[in-house]
């Protein structure tokens, strides 16, 4: 049976810690001391550098991370946990639209006539959203689930299609040709706003209902019925999460729902559009301040001469003119002694990345490693140098963005403890020892300086953001505010002010790398629960009258078949690891079907089992499909 573990708490953060070799533990040293150690490390590692940046901190903190490594340290390398869950998002949408953002706003999930939730248990993994979600149904709104487990959101549907795990496109697809064989695709729309729609006719033609239900193990009448409420419906939002983006093909997953907005014309329309829910506070954020390897603040493409100039002549500086390494390139590049030193704030990656026991070995092949954070992390365990932060949320001034595009203010509410310092001044001293004097007063001149260069965040002064209680992007005018929804230009009547036409993403089936078999035959895949948070570094310490730990999650049938109980302890073994995890039986799972999560990996290591299979264009793993296999543990003997 299950062994009482106590859950690892976590201390915070309150002065600076440094080592004097590997070998030797932490000491705690004053700022001067810290500092210049971590200056000395990264100067030496310049051509070499990366910097994971934080999408639980500001805007503010964001912007200056990202021009940190590109003016101080030279090099686009900056990357942050958007590249784990929701690069695939904002890939897709770019390559669609040119902006990697959510195309409505909230408050239309509540004034539309039927929401899509696909590979999103948004009233566990985005409670707040799901509030809007229940006001629209409330309102009238029908609402369809599409996930391999029937969860606590296809709890409120209309319609659950359980697919199997890594057949979106399939399902997408027959969704696709059923609509335009029932005649109901928006023809005017596709020839107006769209390029591509011959070649995706052709290829969605195979992807017929009986077909789709043998691939997906979805009822053929319940694919066709979901077609037809989807195209028929006046106004619909099509939300995603996680189990659309964490597959190694997530960006042509997207692509593939994306279609069929465009088929339909279901966006740039009030209460019609494509909804990409954020798992953390400011996961749109960091990407619009340009901390990723490939856009510049205001989501502007390093690879635009323009652009760069622009940035060029406001930091004074050069910047490189081709694409940086994403997160897992880096991860890469520490494998192959390329990549030898990072700087890491505010994330977690020893114990949030696939294949955790080598993301802790690629960590520990670095030559040097500063963690800005504001607890002793598993990868702050890992540093040369500790550097104490505050908490975003409730001891920095600045701005977050969700995912409707929404900025708004934060406000420090508390001081911080001990010697902890805002992680903008950190940031800034740093660059002073390295040769850049950054003179902000405060987090509103970062932000002034980000409007100057971003003309979507131009017209979102502070004041203003108070004012409104918010203010989505775009935003290019002080005295304007926008339409709720993007896109809107491709119901323009003159094909000037249409732009660019959307096209079709001609993609295809390209089923889970990792592959069941006799020796792996369950498929495992993770997520989300309402009590608890990421790598539970801040809600594990807390007591919840939800939370029961970590468990893997079977069916009664597959329970059954291994002779198992819920609360016994069993190994379970993919082709990367094992882990012991006691059993808990869940009649919203399938045959062959498991769930865990990441939230207790100093009790049970999910991630040692998922797999480092990762998406080309986004370079997202698929956290969402492993292989596994169930053993019961030898009954121990009792000596006399």
């Amino acid at each position: 049976m299950r062994k009482k573990r106590d859950p690892r708490i976590y201390t915070r953060l309150t002065h600076p810690l440094v080592r004097d070799s590997r070998d030797e533990p932490f000491r705690q040293a004053g700022w001067d001391e810290a500092l210049s150690r971590a200056a000395a490390g990264l100067r030496a590692a310049r051509g070499a550098f990366g910097l994971f940046s934080c999408a639980r901190a500001t805007n503010e903190m964001n912007y200056v991370a990202q021009k940190f490594a590109r003016v101080v340290m030279g090099t686009n390398n900056v990357d942050s946990c958007n590249r784990t869950c929701h690069a695939p998002s904002v890939a897709g949408l770019s390559a669609a639209f040119g902006s990697g953002g959510g195309t409505s706003s909230y408050a239309e999930v509540e004034e539309t006539d039927l929401v899509v939730m696909w590979g999103s248990n948004a009233r566990f993994a985005h409670p707040i959203f799901f509030q809007h979600v229940l006001k629209g149904i409330r309102n009238g709104a029908r609402m369809y689930a599409v996930d391999p487990r029937r969860t606590s959101t296809a709890e409120w549907a209309e319609g659950w299609l359980g697919l199997n795990v890594g057949t979106d496109i399939p399902m997408a697809h027959a969704i696709g040709r059923e609509i335009i064989h029932a005649g109901l695709a928006n023809h005017a729309f596709v020839r107006r706003a769209t390029s591509g729609f011959e070649q995706y006719e052709r290829l969605v033609e195979p992807w017929t209902l009986s077909l789709a239900e043998k691939v997906t193990g979805v009822p053929a009448s319940a694919i066709r019925e979901l077609a037809h409420a989807y195209a028929r419906a006046e106004r619909a939002q099509l939300c995603w999460t996680l189990g659309i983006t964490e597959h190694h093909n997530g960006t042509d997953n997207v692509r593939a729902l994306i279609n069929l907005s465009l088929l339909t014309g279901h966006v740039g329309r009030h209460g019609s559009g494509l909804q990409p829910l954020r798992g953390q506070n400011n996961v749109q954020g960091g990407g619009d301040m340009g901390a990723i390897p490939n856009r510049l603040p205001g989501f502007q493409d390093i690879l635009d001469p323009d652009a760069r100039t622009k940035f060029e002549s406001a930091w004074d500086t050069v910047i490189e003119p081709h694409y940086g390494l994403n997160l897992t390139e880096m991860f890469e590049a520490m494998e192959e002694g390329t990549l030898k030193a990072v700087y890491c704030i505010g994330e977690n990656p020893a114990q949030s990345e696939a294949d955790s026991e080598q993301a802790v070995r690629r960590l520990r092949a670095l030559d040097f490693l500063v963690v800005q954070d504001i607890f002793l992390t598993r990868t702050a365990e890992l540093a040369d140098v500790v550097l104490p932060a505050t908490a975003g949320w409730a001891e920095t001034e600045g701005t977050t963005t969700n995912s409707e595009r929404r900025v708004q203010r934060v406000r420090a509410a508390v001081t911080p403890p001990g010697e902890a310092r805002e992680d903008i001044d950190i940031l800034r001293d740093l660059a002073a020892r390295l040769g850049h004097e950054w003179r902000y007063a405060d987090s509103e001149a970062v932000w002034n300086e980000l409007r100057s260069l971003s003309p979507d965040h131009y017209g979102m002064t502070y004041a203003r953001l108070e004012e409104e209680q918010g203010i989505q992007w775009p935003c290019p005018d002080p005295a304007r505010l926008e339409p709720t929804y993007l896109h809107g230009r491709l119901w323009a009547d003159d094909p000037a002010m249409r732009g660019r036409r959307a096209p079709f993403g001609l993609v295809r089936h390209d089923p889970p790398v990792d592959l069941t078999d006799e020796t792996y035959p369950i498929r495992l895949t993770t997520g989300r629960r309402l009590d608890s948070y990421n790598t539970g570094v801040q809600s594990g310490g807390f007591a919840s009258p939800l939370r029961r730990g970590e468990y893997v999650e079977l069916c009664p049938e597959d329970a059954e078949r291994y002779g198992v109980v819920v609360g016994e302890e069993v190994r379970v073994s993919s082709r990367r690891g094992s882990v012991l995890a006691p059993v808990w039986v869940d009649t919203a799972l399938r045959p062959g079907l498991a769930f865990m999560t990441m939230h207790f990996p100093d009790d049970v290591d999910t991630n040692r089992l998922t797999i480092e299979a990762n998406c080309p264009i986004a370079g997202t793993a698929e956290f969402k499909a492993s292989a596994i296999r169930i053993d019961k543990l030898p009954v121990a003997t009792v000596r006399s």
